[in-house]
């Protein structure tokens, strides 16, 4: 009996343990990725923290993304589909050169590659690898190009060039060189650097590996248990560094800030409202009108047949990510000659101390009120019959878009 109570127990037990994320990363870069093995040592510290990576590398060595954008080796590593994240990283020096320079031979193929890597992933994120500065600048180019002569000249390039990457293609960043700066700021004994002054040292791998497991899981570092060899001092300060330059502000990084955005606005034609979009990061659309119906258009119109109060809304998603946002406004149906509907324009808009009322044709109205967007009356104008009328509204609160609040009654 107390065999089997104590089995049942431990399989009770297993179910409130934490299940890990996954995630497939596949590494497109050139030696600073496969110096020290940084897959292996991302997937080793991932484990330790109870996360799992799975890997590929495409990272022969000088490679650049322009050279990669014409491998058959990284295009097919693509195509596999899959993947969550693609690292991109650039040869160490071309992002610092002049920037007419690396506009030619560094941003084209850094879209290329993105662009390739949707394609074949299309709920995947690219995600660049940015680098660091070499250790005394960078000597061979530093007579053409002076701003690289200095560690601190070049590393600054690097980290404007991958952030301007990241952001022109929807990308992630993950900021190596700028945890890098951090502890070479703060720990000037820790050497990054392998014996040339350019490639890491484990311990530079270490913080690379560290600044991955922050940006691919979007957890702390300090969950990593491993110190891979390290002293403990050593491994608990990189970790500590990656967690607050890396972490700590995943934001500027580029985490959720293409993420899908609701918002739109209504103008309405008596009866009926037509629609602006203004989302972002959004592939697919559902519209709601508040009285039953729903479109899946980018701008729908529709048409009421009931007046009242309604609520708008619009929920947009890309990748299993939904946002909604809505609007309300009113709806009074008049008497109209002929059957014909007003369709009026409103200008200023939004409104200062006055607006104008432009219609098709002679407006016959007994009444005009002015609504804010939460359906309250604002103020109640008097009759009036023309095609053009000018409203005083220099004593009332008027900071909305007039054309959604104004209410013909005839």
């Amino acid at each position: 009996m107390y065999s089997r109570f104590t089995i049942i127990f431990l399989i009770l037990l297993s179910s409130f343990i934490s299940v890990g994320q996954i995630k497939k990363v596949l590494f497109v870069g050139n030696s600073y990725t496969y110096a020290n093995d940084l897959p292996l040592i991302l997937s080793k510290l991932a484990r330790s923290a109870g996360d799992s990576v799975y890997y590929a590398s495409s990272t022969a060595g000088g490679q650049t993304l322009q050279g990669h954008s014409a491998s058959s080796a990284t295009i097919g590593m693509m195509q596999q589909g899959s993947w969550d994240y693609v690292v991109l990283q650039e040869q160490s020096q071309r992002p610092s050169f002049p920037m007419s320079q690396v506009s030619v031979e560094v941003f084209p193929y850094a879209k290329i590659l993105c662009d390739t890597f949707r394609y074949y992933n299309n709920c995947s994120t690219p995600m660049f690898f940015m680098t660091w500065g070499r250790q005394n600048g960078d000597q061979g180019n530093c007579a053409s190009w002076p701003p690289v002569c200095t560690y601190e000249g070049m590393d600054s390039l690097l980290n404007l060039r991958y952030r301007m990457m990241a952001d022109s293609n929807e990308a992630l960043v993950s900021p190596v060189g700028a945890v890098w700066h951090y502890l070479r700021d703060n720990y000037p004994t820790m050497n990054l650097y392998s014996s040339d002054g350019s490639h890491p040292s484990l311990l530079g791998s270490y913080a690379a590996a560290c600044t991955f497991y922050s940006l691919v899981f979007k957890k702390s570092p300090l969950l990593i248990s491993t110190d891979y060899g390290l002293s403990d001092s050593d491994a608990s300060n990189i970790r500590n560094a990656a967690k607050l330059i890396a972490y700590d502000s995943l934001s500027k990084w580029n985490v959720g800030k293409f993420s899908p955005v609701s918002d739109f606005a209504v103008s309405g034609f008596m009866d009926s409202i037509s629609t602006t979009n203004y989302s972002k990061y959004a592939d697919a659309y559902l519209w709601d009108f508040g009285d039953g119906a729903t479109s899946t258009l980018f701008e729908p119109y529709h048409f009421y047949s009931i007046e009242g109060t309604y609520t708008v809304s619009l929920e947009v998603s890309k990748c299993g990510t939904k946002v909604v946002s809505d609007t309300t406004f009113i709806i009074l149906i008049g008497s109209i000659e002929d059957s014909k509907r007003i369709n009026f324009s409103v200008a200023p808009n939004p409104v200062g101390e006055f607006f104008i009322v432009k219609a098709d044709y002679i407006i016959n109205a007994t009444n005009v009120c002015l609504y804010n967007l939460e359906g309250r009356k604002i103020k109640t104008f008097p009759s009036f019959s023309s095609s053009e009328k000018s409203f005083d509204v220099a004593d009332s609160t008027c900071s909305v878009q007039a054309f959604m609040q104004i209410i013909f009654v005839f």
